[in-house]
């Protein structure tokens, strides 16, 4: 059963995200492997325009990005809104030689590290955010 604190909506773009029960079950034990609590996670699937004018708007950042993540975890307990650009997403997959649900897992993956408190500024956590990313993947089953 798909978990009802996890939701998937596409804004923009023509994109349905297949298995979303299966997608729901493993961002919740992803939460969980970090001892969190799931709470009110939106992933929006958008394009590179939409997630742009989101950039601009609300980070002052004129620059296309692959995820946008805003944060409303409290006490331990994971929520958020997690925008993601496919059109970004499908570029990176041909870019970094890997399958487009690869790659579409790797970002989803680190909005929710993001929500759980990694950090990706520096060298050393954006080290440990790609560990952490890589580990994500491998609990996807």
């Amino acid at each position: 059963m798909q978990n009802e604190h996890i939701s998937f909506f596409s804004e923009a773009i023509d994109f349905t995200l297949s298995e979303k029960e299966s997608y729901s079950s493993w961002i919740d034990s992803l939460i969980q492997h970090h001892n969190k609590l799931t709470g009110e996670i939106s992933y929006i699937f958008c394009s590179d325009d939409y997630l742009h004018n989101i950039n601009v708007e609300h980070l002052n950042h004129d620059t296309y990005t692959d995820i946008i993540t805003f944060d409303y975890t409290h006490g331990g307990i994971v929520s958020g809104d997690i925008f993601i650009s496919i059109d970004r997403v499908r570029d990176n997959a041909i870019t970094y030689n890997v399958e487009f649900l690869h790659e579409l897992q790797r970002v989803m993956a680190h909005g929710i590290l993001h929500l759980i408190g990694f950090k990706d500024k520096t060298d050393q956590e954006k080290q440990l955010m790609r560990q952490e990313e890589n580990t994500a993947i491998l609990l996807y089953s």
